[in-house]
């Protein structure tokens, strides 16, 4: 009989059994540094997105990273979180999209994300998995813009989307805390983006994002 092991058990076990120098240690081997976790019962509250789709509902092949297409977003803020930048990045590739925002706003969101999207085939545009964040409350407009269908992560569960946060980790190394977004330029952001998308990953035998994707396309 195959034994599985949930992240929610794993993630438990870290905050809640060990104690003092030992949990410090172990929590600071963690991608984030949290000290404590909010409990699953506190992250399933209520969300104020209306009439969305949970990620529970998405596809099985999204999990599963074999078919392209599906993609995760999030907004990195600027200073004094006055400002902006929107990052989406595509699950099986790691194709990175830095997008230039005018506003924090559910409008100027998804005018922005459904532009940055519809440069691309039908094929490569499928889901797009975000955080219940009120930027994405036109997630109707935006899936009748682009034909994209939003599913929603739990609440303050960042590894639902787990290449974005990550990939969100590499923006902060050119952008880093107290970058003011408003005065990056489109240009400067997207000489970022090819950075980050010529950049050989591990995980795709050191190709590219770029490489990858561009095979996709032929």
């Amino acid at each position: 009989m195959n034994m599985q092991i949930s992240h929610e058990s794993i993630y438990n076990y870290l905050y809640v059994r060990p104690r003092s120098a030992l949990k410090k240690e172990i929590i600071s081997c963690l991608r984030r540094h949290h000290t404590n976790r909010r409990s699953k019962k506190e992250r399933q509250k209520s969300c104020p997105i209306q009439d969305y789709l949970s990620i529970d509902e998405r596809p099985v092949e999204v999990a599963d990273r074999i078919v392209p297409g599906h993609w995760e977003g999030d907004l990195v803020m600027g200073a004094m979180n006055k400002s902006a930048i929107g990052t989406l990045v595509e699950r099986v590739t790691r194709l990175t999209f830095l997008v230039k925002l005018q506003g924090k706003d559910a409008e100027s969101v998804r005018k922005a994300f459904a532009e940055e999207f519809n440069c691309l085939p039908a094929g490569l545009k499928k889901t797009l998995t975000y955080d219940q964040g009120q930027e994405m409350a036109q997630h109707k407009l935006f899936t009748k813009d682009t034909n994209i269908t939003v599913y929603f992560a739990h609440p303050h569960s960042p590894w639902e989307r787990g290449t974005n946060e990550n990939t969100n980790d590499l923006v902060r190394q050119f952008f880093p805390k107290g970058t003011d977004f408003n005065k990056v330029s489109k240009e400067q952001l997207k000489k970022v983006q090819e950075q980050l998308n010529d950049r050989p990953r591990k995980v795709h035998n050191f190709y590219t994002p770029n490489e990858v994707f561009f095979k996709l396309l032929h």
